[in-house]
């Protein structure tokens, strides 16, 4: 009887602790290796950093090519801009037709 109180004793005490260790232990696991737990975060961020140099390279293709679109409307077109369209349609216009380009007099 007095080794099953101090047994019963033991048990009990251990309880409470080992339910907040396993929960601790639960949610570190998943603070750290879960699907958004710190090593997540640090993939998301390289992620994040790769998008960023994706979009910086899109941002400066679309401004070179609102700078063409601007030299080309009507009113202030650009002559060398309209030569330059001219040689490419006339170098690309057809397969097996060689235009060469000549120097100016």
């Amino acid at each position: 009887m007095r080794i099953r109180r101090s047994v019963m004793r033991i048990f009990g005490l251990s309880v409470v602790p080992a339910i907040c260790l396993g929960a601790s232990a639960y949610f570190g696991y998943f603070a750290l290796w879960g699907e958004r737990g710190a090593f997540a975060l640090a993939q998301t961020k390289a992620h994040l950093a790769v998008e960023q140099e994706q979009l910086a390279a899109l941002k400066g293709d679309r401004l070179a090519l609102q700078h063409r679109i601007q030299l080309l409307e009507p009113g202030s077109v650009d002559p060398d801009m309209v030569e330059e369209l001219a040689r490419e349609q006339m170098l690309d216009s057809s397969p097996g037709q060689i235009a060469v380009p000549r120097a100016k007099h």
